[in-house]
């Protein structure tokens, strides 16, 4: 039987709810973003998706 590690060791468990991420307009890069403020936190440089945080829904663009 596995045991999740005992609490207050700092880890993260679930998802982080005060924050959200995005796709960059350049389809490459995920941007995160505080969602009580709406101001950007961080950019992903190294590809790929953050760890634990929610995606926003993207808007839909006319070509």
């Amino acid at each position: 039987m596995t045991k999740n590690k005992p609490f207050g060791d700092n880890a993260r468990k679930g998802v982080v709810k005060v924050r959200s991420q995005l796709l960059h307009s350049n389809g490459e890069l995920f941007i995160k973003r505080d969602t009580e403020t709406g101001k950007f936190l961080d950019v992903k440089t190294s590809g790929g998706k953050f760890k634990g945080v929610r995606k926003e829904k993207q808007p839909f663009y006319y070509a």
